[in-house]
């Protein structure tokens, strides 16, 4: 699934309309009322327009967590990324916490394309009360170019509870992580002593780095 942020060739030059209208000339009522439409021809377009509408994340995370038709959502996860305001990241975020593996991976996806938007909730994510969601946290810290995912990933080796968030963190430090982690993975070691897939992933990873 492709997630793009730029404008795409149809409505670049297009300005974002604050009256509630599209560039498109439909309102926002209009559109959100096509999203409901049988059509699944209709709903993408409706998607894809509602971009330039203010205030219509919400409606459209909600719309994502109903949709079946997988072509509709990409174009809904598209505009949510583009959009990219904090109610676009929270309702993300929600999806998350959905019991579809599918639409949990969407949005994973998509937060990866929204470093930026991300970055001050990531904390939090790392230390949600569920595991779960702190390890879908460490997947998203996978692709996200941010400067402090090598110092997250070493906070969660070094205080989170649960072996398998720390073996989620510990694997992807094996790939982006550099001699500044060295010390904590020792730790991590002998924190998870008993745990024989800590062991082999550390042990990977600092071997990695030492020969990157």
């Amino acid at each position: 699934m492709a997630l793009i942020k730029t404008q795409p060739p149809e409505t670049q030059g297009t300005q974002v309309q604050t009256d509630g209208a599209s560039a498109t000339g439909r309102d926002r009522a209009q559109l959100l009322a096509q999203l409901q439409s049988a059509s699944a021809e209709d709903r993408r377009w409706a998607a894809r327009d509602l971009v330039d509408c203010p205030g219509v994340s919400g409606d459209l995370v909600r719309h994502l967590q109903t949709e079946t038709e997988g072509s509709v959502r990409e174009v809904i996860l598209t505009t949510l990324v583009r959009i990219g305001d904090a109610q676009s990241v929270a309702g993300l975020v929600d999806c998350m916490r959905s019991e579809d593996a599918s639409l949990r991976n969407e949005a994973i996806e998509a937060l990866k394309q929204l470093p930026t938007e991300v970055a001050p909730i990531m904390r939090q994510l790392l230390n949600d009360a569920d595991s779960d969601m702190r390890i879908f946290a460490v997947n998203v810290l996978e692709s996200l170019r941010h400067p402090l995912v090598e110092a997250w990933l070493a906070e969660v080796i070094e205080r989170d509870p649960h072996v398998n968030v720390c073996a989620t963190a510990v694997d992807l430090l094996g790939e982006v992580g550099s001699r500044d982690v060295l010390e904590a993975l020792l730790r991590l070691k002998d924190r998870f002593a008993r745990e024989p897939y800590i062991q082999f992933a550390a042990n990977l990873a600092i071997k990695r780095i030492n020969e990157g």
